[in-house]
């Protein structure tokens, strides 16, 4: 898989679009705004900045790294020649399932398209094409630099060559894949969001505050990072879709999005993406504040 296609150049797209290039592979990197793959470069380049300042690799590792990466707003150029196309579009149903069926029309047969999604089906995500065989999931953590864990996600139809193909190319990214059966939340997310849901429920109902459900998590159960800052890096919005999907592809309750959070993503209170959520970030992420709506 010498020529690898990411598709959005978001938080994930980029990380992804670099983590590929930095290990050598021609990537491409797509997305609908010139704005935002003028961002993700510059992303990046500060990423391979902060890298090259602690000694983890050269400046010619950086220079070789960002020569590897090439942006398209055209997807039907920027994926052609690939072996691969890694789809980390928003975390939602109807976008993905529009992006791959075009990817089923414009890429050669023989191209394997692998979804970012953390929650999504992919055996859902694969019907849309003629190619299910060819469908997988590589759900990538954030910081995708830094976080090793790749959940590599098969479909009801998603043969063994391509899981094994793709557990090989993770390996060789300097990951540690996880393969998973394709269930709501697969493995990851059906653990981590109830978590977090069940610590935004205890802010709501008044049991303790957002620092103080955080301090608890971290210095006792060693977490490092705390639930309520945790979802305010993935995004509150990102959180309640994954928590919709888990609730409607379980029919459990116990799944059902905290009102508080819902309340949030209403009032457009996304955590660090927007600049406030459980804490204040208007000064940066170094120094966390609690939001004024919890004081």
């Amino acid at each position: 898989m010498n020529k690898v296609a990411v598709i959005g150049a978001g938080t994930m797209g980029n990380g992804i679009a670099h983590t590929f290039a930095q290990f050598g592979h021609e990537v491409s990197l797509i997305d609908l705004s010139k704005d935002s793959l003028e961002k993700a470069i510059q992303t990046i380049t500060k990423n391979l900045d902060r890298q090259v300042n602690k000694g983890k690799i050269s400046d010619t590792d950086k220079n070789s790294t960002l020569s590897n990466i090439k942006t398209y707003t055209d997807t039907k150029e920027g994926v052609e020649g690939v072996d691969l196309v890694v789809e980390a579009a928003t975390e939602n149903m109807e976008i993905k399932l529009n992006i791959f069926k075009q990817l089923d029309e414009i890429c050669s047969p023989n191209v394997i398209l692998a979804s970012n999604t953390s929650s999504i089906s992919i055996t859902k995500i694969a019907s849309v094409t003629s190619r299910p065989d060819k469908v997988i999931g590589m759900h990538f953590m954030n910081p995708v630099p830094v976080m090793k864990l790749v959940e590599i996600i098969r479909g009801y139809a998603t043969s063994d060559e391509v899981t094994n193909l793709i557990m090989v190319a993770s390996k060789k990214l300097n990951k540690v894949p996880v393969e998973v059966n394709d269930y709501p939340g697969f493995v990851a997310n059906r653990i981590l969001m109830p978590m977090i849901n069940e610590a935004i429920y205890t802010l709501h109902e008044g049991v303790a505050g957002v620092e103080e459900i955080d301090t608890v998590m971290k210095l006792g159960m060693a977490h490092p990072m705390g639930p309520l800052q945790l979802a305010d890096f993935i995004g509150l919005d990102v959180c309640l879709s994954i928590l919709n999907v888990l609730h409607d592809g379980f029919g459990n309750p116990k799944y059902a999005p905290c009102p508080l959070l819902v309340n949030m993503v209403t009032a457009k209170k996304l955590g660090v993406k927007s600049g406030e959520g459980f804490y204040d970030y208007s000064s940066g992420t170094k120094d966390l504040i609690v939001s004024k709506s919890f004081k």
